[in-house]
């Protein structure tokens, strides 16, 4: 009785969600473009798949207003790190600096944000 006890453990914690590190924010580039702003982020994330991977990141004013949000459709297990943009993000007048933050489909948004300094000038 007790080796299938044993194997009955084994089986339920291989189906338990693995816990995996948060997203990271590795890379933000920022640029003017037209009315609005692009932004090109790059996370990476250990995605296992469908059932657990990086599934969106957002665009905050430092007051924590959002400004955009770029959803992530699919998981990149193969694809670390990687970059996806948003484009057309209004950064209100006077703002210098917005806070990107990036989520993952089991684990939520992550605590702390990258704060990212909007260049000025041409």
């Amino acid at each position: 009785m007790r080796p299938v006890a044993v194997l009955t453990a084994l089986v339920l914690g291989a189906a338990a969600p693995a816990l995996a590190d948060p997203p990271e924010i590795v890379a933000v580039e920022a640029r003017q473009a037209g009315v609005g702003w692009t932004f090109d982020v790059t996370i990476r994330h250990p995605d296992t798949g469908w059932d657990h991977y990086a599934d969106a990141w957002s665009v905050h004013a430092p007051d924590g207003t959002e400004l955009g949000t770029r959803v992530l459709l699919h998981p990149h297990e193969t694809e670390q790190p990687f970059t996806r943009s948003l484009t057309g993000v209004v950064v209100p007048e006077g703002v210098t600096e917005v806070e990107i933050r990036a989520k993952c489909s089991v684990d939520g948004w992550t605590a702390a944000p990258v704060t990212v300094a909007l260049p000025t000038g041409g």
